[in-house]
């Protein structure tokens, strides 16, 4: 029997996992969430006997979960909706129509029968038709029931052959793309147990209608239980990108808490590319262009920045890649059509090499990885302006699609005047990466931008993008005073950023009369409470005194890493029910990776009864089932 080894972050995330009624997983770029959640699925069947219902909010990642906790050799059905029982995928065996099928095909039935009639004539007479769709649906019914796993999207779940069925546990994978109410279609089904695996530092769910989005519908279940205090398990090591590419995200967006699980030895891709120090593979390509508008009249496109990309992806299919092992991203359907179009005609080479390099959006690529990224950031004008370029949830995107290479195409001297941006343009250029001029003899660019500052908001910390610390429900609610004379709005809080849809009107009168007591009841201004909690603060600022807020304290005290608490900062400052020690580190730190020359050195953990754990972790106790683990308890895959 084979087990599937894992790392200690995943092994405890799983271990906590199995004993909560509700748990958070986040998993930054290429920290293993399909197999965390894989090997979670696979303990709480062996405890408690399934079924499980397994979800996600699109059908590409419901796959390919489907298809890790098949290799467990648990019993999966995969349930599809009606419209896509046509479409032919790698999981197709296990969707509930072909077990069908398949079910009747080795017993010769009736509904066997009648399925082969039916197929060879196009249709059934009525009386046939009825007894086909009552032997059909009395075999789903038998494979639904048998089933260890049930695997489909989260509206799927509303499907009415599961509406009888009652599931003890839910699992939703991708849980940051689903909106609160596509999460709540499989949390009701009788759910004691409910486990959500996203990241909330990447980009939420996608929504069109924009009255929704401003009532709080672009909000996802994961980030408002984050926003109102529940902690999420953050996975740590991150086995995608080379080091060099996994430095700034960490920084800007987990503070400094990801570590390589891969070396450089193991991401260096051995083709001719003109790189500008031979082992870091990204580039920041110096494009001063002018951006247009799009013939769509509500996009853009950078015809300058176009001909790079295809300079760029030219160089790299001639050194040997394969077209599959490249994507372009571009944050807009302008510059995505114009590319396409560009390099199947001004091409040197074969257009069907360029048919098959995929060039897609920022959020078509996210979950997604590949070996080489071209990112074309496409604006360019002289006002300023950067659109939602400035969305730092896009930018993590974007920047971790790339395991070997990535190159960055854009104007630094506009980006730099985003914060953010200007951050990332410094660190290329302290790597000696930001180059220009033409691609076989790149320089080192001589430009200069204006020094970074420290990314901070007084008036209201909460303000920032997806930080560390977190308010519980009632800090949430409580008004953030100003300081300082002459400070007006006192008590009042802030617009929350525009990227989140959500305003607090506080010049409105409360006309609720529940509203009104509970703010009487909690020394409230009489203010309506819309859905603006305060996001989670302290990221873009130095804060590492502050203790983090996510359970990894037991890896890290294993590994002896964490900076210990600044002087004068007592035990008794260490804040209200978190660990004495972490690993604290603030933006621009470099990350103190776990592997040496390239090595881990840490061992890998099999995932057993006691998941691997040293035995100051604690006995496992025994959670929502009433069966003990058994010794097949290892993960197979």
């Amino acid at each position: 029997m084979t087990y599937k080894l894992i790392f200690k972050p995943q092994a405890y995330a799983v271990k906590q996992a199995l004993q909560r009624p509700l748990t958070l997983i986040q998993g930054p770029p290429g920290t293993g969430k399909t197999v965390t959640s894989a090997s979670i699925v696979y303990h709480l069947v062996k405890m408690n006997n399934g079924p499980i219902l397994v979800c996600a909010p699109s059908n590409c990642a419901v796959d390919q979960l489907t298809e890790k906790i098949d290799q467990t050799g648990l019993k999966v059905v995969r349930l599809c909706a009606k419209s896509r029982e046509s479409i032919d995928s790698n999981i197709s065996f296990l969707a509930l129509h072909s077990q069908v099928r398949s079910m009747s095909e080795s017993s010769e039935t009736d509904l066997f029968k009648l399925q082969k009639l039916k197929d060879e004539t196009g249709e059934l007479s009525t009386h046939d038709e009825r007894r086909y769709l009552k032997l059909k649906r009395k075999v789903e019914r038998e494979l639904l029931d048998t089933a260890d796993v049930i695997c489909c999207t989260c509206i799927a779940a509303g499907d009415p052959r599961l509406s009888k069925m009652q599931f003890n546990t839910v699992l939703i994978d991708e849980s940051m793309q689903s909106t609160e109410p596509e999460c709540m279609v499989p949390v009701v089904m009788g759910s004691n147990q409910v486990i959500l695996v996203g990241d909330h530092c990447q980009l939420g769910p996608v929504v069109m209608c924009k009255p929704a989005a401003k009532a709080g519908y672009s909000q996802s279940l994961f980030e408002r239980l984050v926003v109102l205090g529940i902690r999420p398990f953050r996975l740590e090591v991150q086995y995608r990108m080379h080091p060099d590419l996994s430095r700034f995200p960490s920084d800007f967006f987990y503070e400094g808490s990801l570590q390589n699980g891969v070396g450089s030895k193991e991401r260096v891709l051995r083709v001719d590319f003109p790189w500008p120090i031979s082992d870091r593979p990204l580039i920041f390509y110096v494009t001063q262009g002018h951006e247009e508008i799009s013939g769509s009249g509500t996009s853009y496109l950078n015809r300058t920045e176009a001909c790079n990309v295809e300079k760029v992806t030219t160089r790299f299919l001639k050194a040997g890649l394969k077209p599959e092992q490249i994507g372009i991203v571009t944050p807009y359907e302008g510059q995505r059509a114009y590319v396409v179009q560009y390099m199947q005609n001004q091409g040197s080479l074969n257009p069907k090499l360029y048919m098959d390099v995929e060039v897609a959006s920022v959020d078509a690529f996210q979950g997604r990885e590949k070996d080489i990224i071209i990112l074309s950031c496409v604006r360019s004008n002289e006002q300023q302006g950067i659109g939602f370029l400035c969305d730092p949830r896009r930018l993590n995107v974007a920047l971790t699609r790339a395991k070997y290479g990535l190159i960055i195409v854009g104007n630094p001297r506009l980006l730099a005047k985003h914060q953010l941006w200007n951050h990332l343009i410094h660190y290329c250029k302290e790597m000696h990466v930001l180059v220009e001029g033409p691609l076989n003899s790149l320089r080192e660019s001589s430009m200069t931008f204006p020094k970074p500052r420290k990314m901070t908001n007084a008036l209201n910390p909460g303000a920032h993008f997806m930080q560390r610390r977190t308010y519980d429900a009632r800090q949430a609610m409580m008004p953030i005073q100003q300081r300082g004379p002459g400070s007006q709005n006192v008590g009042q809080i802030a617009p929350m950023p525009a990227y989140y849809n959500n305003r607090r009107a506080t010049h409105e009168t409360v006309t609720d009369p529940f509203i009104a007591k509970m703010n009487e009841k909690f020394g409230l201004r009489n203010t309506p409470f819309t859905n603006n909690c305060p996001v989670p603060i302290g990221m873009f600022m130095n804060m590492a005194h502050i203790p983090p807020q996510y359970f990894n304290q037991p890896f890290q005290q294993q590994q002896g890493g964490g900076a210990p608490p600044p002087p004068g900062l007592g035990q008794s400052n260490l804040g209200r029910g978190q660990p004495k020690s972490g690993n604290n580190r603030s933006p621009g730190m470099q990350n103190n990776n776990f592997y040496a020359g390239g090595e881990m050195s840490s061992q890998p953990t099999m995932l057993t009864q006691t998941f691997g754990l040293s035995q100051s972790d604690g006995p496992l106790s025994q959670p929502f089932g009433s069966q003990r683990l058994t010794q097949g308890s290892g993960v197979r895959f």
